[in-house]
């Protein structure tokens, strides 16, 4: 805490930067998530401030996110649907269930489960967000166009029977837990059953075409229908924003585009008085705690989302760290992956407590707050502040917003989580694998496997069938290798043999280090390090290879970047007894020649020596 102010004037900048960005992404996926703009706020208030105090890393910006907004719009639907179609009823067993979660992660990070996040392999997260890009377009394209399934009789009128059933459901399942459900007297149900009226049945069908255009296979069934009764103005809208978002990067990226679209677009809308639909009504004052979820808890009630909690837990700390890698990455700091996993679960309880929705560490607003000068604790706390004052002095403002715009703004969001570089790299990756007589790549099937199962199916299970699909291959692949070279043994970090003829007085010129065992997945994270160990005084530096007898996908992109970092500095990179594999994959996306040309490439470390001796320059002299 002692250097929380050390840095005021950045942090001070960099948070309310942040701050100003993450408003209309608030406001957008509080809207999506089904509990209104105010409960995006609230989230993003209070997980900004209070993750940003507890947490371990000191220039993240947390609250709602994509991945973390997609999966609580399904489980909001659900409990809405299971309490009538009542969200009042139905908010205090959300905010539990919300609860719950934040205190799971403040378990997680007690336990000191956080450093085992970076074993998730690079095509499972690529699916993975991949996938909640997709199911953030599909959902929003109703809204785009004006189009509510509630509001369409016809279509909700299709949902009659399954309402009825529902309905019918509903009655059974409270007399089996008054325990007069019994099989000789019906009589009971036959009395509750006449009393359900037309507006029950009418109210439960709406729920029902509600939530079915809150799932990506609901939008694709209803979209034949919606495509027919577009609303043109909220259309227009629609498109306006997600032009202005996308128009205003290529004039400037020092003013936040998403901010400068809901200004613009909504001045307009309300100006000209286009008869737009708004969002819901903001509530204006201090956020005041919603104390029914302690006073109506039920056990039973909450049993059922046990798991669905855990997955909130387990979603919001893959994004937090994953963001906290970035910004270490941007800083060349360190953080604390257990510390903010307490941080985020603090985050999210109190934000449950006020009726906010989830979120994680924010990638595109701690990228923000860095680059305006945020360094410390404080500017994530700042950002919780500045979003607070906004909403005291503006809610009456932001409840005239057109439910389109935000819209807009959700899909370029979709349009930017997808991760492109995943994707582009779907053709040029190894064929590893035969299914049948076809050739495929282990790690595009992988990817392709969780998209679609997070797409269409649910998003843990997806992360999960391709973490083991993914750990299966790899062990396979291990297995292969350790088979063929069963006289590896590991080696301590000194010089070898063949290096103790190296010049003396180039050795603070250049830094030699040897790669033993694969570059993987699991290994990445101490491969990341090895920048850090590299002298300010070094010109060149020479790596070891020959024992690296496998790279996957993951171990690339990290060689990828150690490279381009250091070809910023202006530091010359060597490779010494490449293996094939290896080699393959980084010729594969031009790493050899782009960043290695083929000459830095050499056989044995006599050659390379060779060269080093013709080519670098004694800088340092003694």
């Amino acid at each position: 805490m002692k250097n929380l102010f050390s840095n005021i004037k950045g942090d001070a900048f960099g948070g309310i930067t942040a701050g100003i960005v993450a408003l209309p992404l608030a406001l957008a996926f509080g809207v999506s998530s089904g509990l209104g703009p105010e409960a995006g706020l609230y989230g993003a208030i209070f997980i900004s401030f209070f993750a940003a105090l507890f947490g371990g890393t000191s220039t993240q910006i947390s609250g709602p996110t994509a991945p973390m907004t997609a999966v609580s719009m399904v489980v909001i639907a659900g409990i809405i649907a299971t309490n009538d179609g009542n969200v009042d009823k139905a908010l205090p067993v959300i905010l539990t269930v919300f609860l719950l979660a934040g205190l799971m992660q403040i378990g997680l990070g007690a336990l000191g489960l956080g450093k085992y996040i970076r074993y998730i392999p690079y095509p499972v997260v690529s699916g993975f967000m991949t996938a909640i890009g997709v199911i953030i377009l599909l959902t929003q394209i109703l809204p785009s166009i004006g189009y509510y399934p509630k509001e369409d009789t016809a279509f909700v009128e299709t949902f009659r029977p399954q309402a009825e059933e529902v309905l019918l459901k509903n009655i059974l399942k409270e007399e089996a837990g008054e325990g007069i459900l019994v099989l000789e007297n019906f009589k009971e149900t036959q009395i509750r059953a006449n009393a359900i009226t037309p507006k029950d049945i009418l109210k439960e069908s709406q729920t029902i075409a509600e939530k079915t255009g809150k799932s990506t296979l609901g939008v694709l069934r209803i979209l034949p229908r919606a495509l027919k009764n577009i609303n043109w103005l909220e259309l227009v809208l629609a498109l306006s924003t997600i032009f202005i978002v996308f128009g205003f990067k290529r004039i400037t990226k020092k003013i936040p585009s998403t901010l400068v679209a809901l200004i613009v677009v909504s001045g307009v809308a309300y100006g000209f008085n286009l008869g737009y639909r708004p969002i819901s009504e903001i509530p204006g004052g201090i956020p005041i705690p919603n104390l029914e979820m302690f006073t109506s808890f039920n056990l039973g009630s909450i049993t059922p989302y046990i798991f669905t909690a855990l997955t909130l837990a387990l979603l919001g700390a893959i994004d937090s760290l994953l963001t906290s890698v970035v910004a270490d990455n941007m800083t060349k700091t360190k953080h604390k992956p257990n510390k903010e996993l307490i941080g985020q679960g603090i985050g999210n309880s109190i934000a449950s407590i006020f009726g906010g929705i989830p979120g994680a560490g924010a990638t595109i607003r701690t990228v923000v707050n860095i680059n305006a000068g945020g360094k410390t604790k404080l500017s994530g706390m700042i950002a919780g502040i500045m979003l607070l004052l906004i909403m005291l002095a503006f809610s009456d403002v932001a409840s005239k917003i057109p439910a389109a715009v935000l819209a807009g703004i959700l899909i370029t969001v979709g349009i930017g989580v997808m991760d492109y570089k995943g994707l582009k790299a779907i053709p040029s990756l190894p064929k590893d694998i035969k299914l049948g007589p076809i050739k495929l790549s282990s790690e595009v099937l992988i990817m392709l496997i969780v998209l679609v199962l997070s797409t269409f199916w649910d998003l843990i299970y997806a992360v999960g069938i391709g973490l083991v699909i993914a750990s299966l291959m790899f062990m396979k692949k291990i297995g292969d290798l350790t088979a063929e070279r069963s006289d590896v043994k590991s080696l301590d970090e000194e010089a070898w043999l063949d290096e103790s003829d190296f010049p003396i007085n180039l050795k603070e010129e250049v830094f030699i280090k040897h790669l033993k065992g694969p570059l993987f997945f699991g290994s990445t994270s101490d491969f990341q390090a090895l920048t850090l160990q590299i002298p300010d005084t070094a010109t060149t530096v020479i790596l070891r290879l020959g024992r690296m007898q496998y790279m996957d996908q993951s171990g690339l992109y990290a060689m990828e970047d150690m490279l381009q970092y250091l070809k910023t500095k202006g530091v010359e990179v060597l490779f010494v007894d490449l293996l094939k594999q290896p080699r393959y994959m980084m010729e594969r996306i031009d790493i050899i020649p782009d960043f290695i040309p083929n000459e830095h490439v050499f056989k044995d470390f006599k050659t390379c020596l060779k060269w080093v001796k013709n080519n670098v320059k004694d800088t340092i002299k003694n």
